[in-house]
């Protein structure tokens, strides 16, 4: 049983992640292990978003998955056996580490038997949402934003706006063929454009702006009407930009938050590096060490 909708703080009360994918470009790694229980230093990425859906207030975590990838819902149960064992020994903060993840949000499970496109695995969760939930969050685990707190910069603007609000980034111009591109327009605010359109990794010539697509969307549950209406893109797959295209073409108010920050794109192994040295430097333990093996190591190459 969830809270009621107004005990939420900026009235989120689902987040789905979608987390069906099979993480190829992590072979072979992710034969066994899924993709999103990759640590970034010693905490793996679902962990990571659970914190974030979890600041923003949200108390339910909706996690499309694959038949074969129960190892990420394992994630957020108690495991008794291991918490006797590191309370018996006096290692409390390990204790504390494991059982982490099951405090942090309720994990619920929604399977995609077969991989649909980003659009399908969102229409899955409408299943699992309450009657009081108008609005729904979206994070894609591949993406790590940081700093966090960009989705509770996301909901002011909806609350100020209304609609749906996407979270962006701006790239350099000959970057932008790598991503899903916003045709936008002022609206009077700092960090907040509305949208008029959006293309889908356009040539740097042809597109509408340099402000790209990240990994977080908080819907109106009208995205739902919207993905039942849609067709089919691509090796058959529904498409959740196609989607919002058509809450604009209705006369849907979107905007996005320009998120003045680094995205880490953790479903690529050169990506997933960085952001293992990012968190290692900042890290009060491994820090001081990796800076300076850093440190030594360019010194050694540059000579």
């Amino acid at each position: 049983m969830t809270l009621p909708i107004q005990e939420h703080k900026y009235a989120v009360k689902t987040v789905i992640v979608p987390a069906a994918g099979m993480g190829t470009r992590f072979l072979p790694a992710t034969k066994t292990v899924p993709k999103e229980l990759l640590p970034v230093v010693d905490t793996p990425g679902i962990e990571m978003i659970a914190e974030e859906a979890a600041s923003l207030g949200a108390t339910r975590l909706a996690i499309i998955t694959a038949p074969k990838k129960q190892g990420v819902m394992a994630h957020f149960d108690p495991y008794p056996e291991l918490e006797e064992t590191l309370s018996e020994r006096g290692k409390e903060e390990q204790l504390a580490k494991v059982r982490r993840a099951p405090e942090l949000i309720k994990a619920v499970a929604v399977e995609q038997e077969r991989p649909l496109g980003l659009g399908h695995a969102v229409g899955l969760a409408e299943a699992v949402l309450d009657e009081d939930e108008d609005v729904v969050a979206v994070m894609l685990p591949d993406d790590l934003v940081l700093p966090t707190g960009a989705m509770e910069k996301m909901a002011e603007v909806r609350a100020q706006f209304g609609g749906s609000v996407l979270c962006a980034v701006e790239v350099p111009l000959e970057e932008v063929s790598n991503y899903g591109v916003f045709d936008i327009e002022e609206c009077g605010e700092d960090h907040v454009k509305k949208v008029r359109g959006m293309v889908e990794k356009p040539d740097a010539e042809d597109a509408p702006s340099n402000f790209v697509a990240t990994g977080r969307y908080l819907l109106d549950r009208e995205i739902f009407d919207a993905l039942r209406k849609i067709k089919p893109g691509k090796g058959g797959e529904l498409q959740l930009t196609d989607a919002i295209e058509l809450l604009i073409e209705d006369g849907h108010p979107v905007h996005i938050l320009v998120h003045d920050g680094i995205r880490h794109d953790l479903g690529n192994p050169g990506g997933y590096i960085r952001a293992c040295v990012d968190f290692g430097l900042k890290h009060p333990v491994y820090g001081k060490g990796l800076k300076h093996y850093i440190t030594e190591l360019l010194a050694e190459s540059d000579s």
